[in-house]
Order: C-alpha cells, then sequence, then structure tokens
C-alpha cells in the first residue's frame, strides 16, 4: 500500500484531525514503516497454531450485567461536559 498525500488527507478527514503540512512528509515515511512492518508478518508460519486462542484460562470470565441508576454521578458527569443542554450531551453533527 502507498502512503501518498490523497491517504493523508482522507486519514486526517476521518481522525477529524489537522494534519500540519510540515509533518505530512513525516507521517507518510512513518506509516509506510508500519505497514512495511505489518507485510513482513505475513512471511511467519503460524500454521502450528490454532487460529484463535485465549490469554486466560478456562475463558473470559463473565458477571451479571446490573443496572444501576446514580442520578448524582449523571448530573455530575454531564454538569462537567463542554456542551450539555436538558441531561444531554450536545455534540457536533458528523452526518452531512
Amino acid at each position: 500500500m502507498i502512503i501518498d498525500d490523497k491517504t493523508i488527507e482522507k486519514l486526517a478527514k476521518l481522525s477529524s484531525l489537522e494534519i500540519p503540512s510540515a509533518k505530512k512528509e513525516n507521517l507518510k515515511r512513518e506509516l509506510s514503516e508500519i505497514i512495511s512492518f505489518v507485510d513482513n508478518l505475513k512471511e511467519i508460519d503460524v500454521s502450528q497454531y490454532e487460529a484463535t486462542f485465549t490469554t486466560v484460562e478456562g475463558g473470559t470470565p463473565l458477571r451479571e450485567d446490573i443496572a444501576i441508576q446514580d442520578l448524582e454521578l449523571s448530573s455530575h458527569i454531564v454538569n462537567h461536559a463542554p456542551k450539555s443542554e436538558n441531561g444531554f450531551f450536545i455534540v457536533p453533527k458528523i452526518i452531512e
């Protein structure tokens, strides 16, 4: 995969980040190195391993999902949000 200016612009838009022109060349180089490294992983023989595994012996521990309504905590969170109205968060429109 080639990382060019078009790819950088697309990544900037998708991530909602402003990438200064001075840093674009360095970013292109770094992303190319990362992709090259990941491509090298394709050369590793993993045929002796199962496709999936877990590091947790016995599987993932589960817990009961219990809903708790804490109005004091909720109001504290909403009051410290950058923008809120009537107990809801106000966020920028992302779909045009």
